[in-house]
């Protein structure tokens, strides 16, 4: 499955390989060298722990750099009235009666907890393209669904305003 991402989650990506690459690894194989000259191997628990941290970082670098290689990307193409990419979203829940604040973000970036919801969401899905004032199904699955109104649209919230809901 291709994940979707926006070019900047693929610059904070190729970001976090580099300084892993760069910053992290070369202090993680001179840990491993250090430990693996104080002797037997098999009860050097540091030894131990310093080749998984550095195989923790491996196998990172190799997970983000899958996941460019493999990425579809995405843009905003939504109008500016419209719900899009990176839009900040206020919402009032008819069966609880009450307001709600989320983000539409791509699934990489997505946080239920935080109000960062992902564009593959039934949520995410059913917001795309819609405008203030707008009734909304939101439909989870074949029990159970139920309707949002949009109360307002804050267009291309950037990534620092991604603790919508301050956690």
């Amino acid at each position: 499955m291709r994940d979707k991402l926006t070019k900047g989650d693929i610059e904070k990506m190729q970001k976090e390989i580099e300084y892993r690459e760069l910053e992290l690894r070369p202090g993680l194989i001179e840990e491993v060298k250090e430990t693996r000259a104080q002797g037997d191997l098999s009860e050097n628990f540091e030894y131990h722990a310093a080749k998984r941290a550095k195989n923790r970082n491996d196998s990172r670098i190799r997970y983000l750099q899958n996941m460019i290689k493999t990425a579809q990307i995405v843009e905003d193409e939504s109008a500016d009235d419209e719900i899009g990419m990176d839009t900040k979203v206020t919402l009032f829940d008819e069966d609880q009666q009450c307001e709600d604040i989320c983000k539409i973000v791509t699934t990489v970036r997505s946080n239920p907890l935080k109000g960062l919801i992902s564009i593959e969401s039934p949520l995410g899905k059913a917001l795309l393209g819609k405008k203030v004032g707008d009734r909304v199904l939101i439909k989870v699955n074949d029990s159970f669904s139920y309707y949002v109104q949009v109360k307002a649209i804050e267009k291309n919230v950037g990534e620092d305003d991604d603790k919508i809901r301050g956690y």
